[in-house]
């Protein structure tokens, strides 16, 4: 009983398409858009993972959040986008990454002094090019985690990947990014 009223609440969050993008849009552009660093592509991914979710929404079984159904169709675009001939004209081509900027307004700011600030965006520029090092399934994991504030259970749902699996590739990104950024443990890397 508990089930049917949860999953008849979710269906009901579904058929709102202006309420679901609402809620869900910036988390799934912001992590489409890390995981792809193209702004423009990860627009159009996100468009249509909500155009996906809407016709898809009587599918929905309401075996996870909706949160993680957007992420795991999101995954599943960003996967084919990869395996296509297209992504590699994009990433060649690279004509808008996100920038700085928007990097920096992702991270806390103890104050707003010109050095504190430009601290701040040499801190993100240095963890944007330590992500662009790692896999595609460990930026992915690392992004779900830390940016998305996702638990393992969720990313393993939203992935399709084995939980152990997930946190070897977490793992490693955690490894690969302290390497590159000298070891230290700032930024909230733990």
């Amino acid at each position: 009983m508990i089930h049917l009223r949860r999953q008849v609440n979710f269906i009901s969050e579904l058929e709102d398409i202006d309420t679901l993008v609402r809620l869900y849009e910036p988390r799934l552009l912001r992590y489409v858009a890390f995981s792809l660093g193209d702004q423009d592509l990860a627009e159009t991914i996100t468009q249509d993972c909500f155009m996906k979710a809407y016709a898809g929404r009587s599918s929905f079984r309401g075996d996870c959040s909706v949160s993680t159904w957007l992420f795991s169709i999101a995954n599943n675009l960003i996967r084919d986008q990869l395996r296509t001939k297209k992504f590699q004209f994009w990433r060649k081509a690279h004509t808008r990454t996100v920038e700085i900027t928007e990097l920096a307004s992702f991270l806390p700011s103890g104050a707003s002094s010109p050095e504190n600030t430009l601290l701040v965006k040499e801190r993100t520029q240095q963890v944007k090019k330590a992500l662009e090092d790692l896999s595609v399934n460990q930026r992915r994991i690392f992004l779900l985690k830390f940016s998305e504030e996702m638990d393992l259970d969720e990313i393993s749902q939203s992935l399709g990947m084995p939980i152990n699996t997930v946190k070897t590739h977490l793992r490693r990104a955690i490894t690969a990014i302290r390497s590159r950024l000298g070891g230290t443990q700032s930024g909230g890397i733990r």
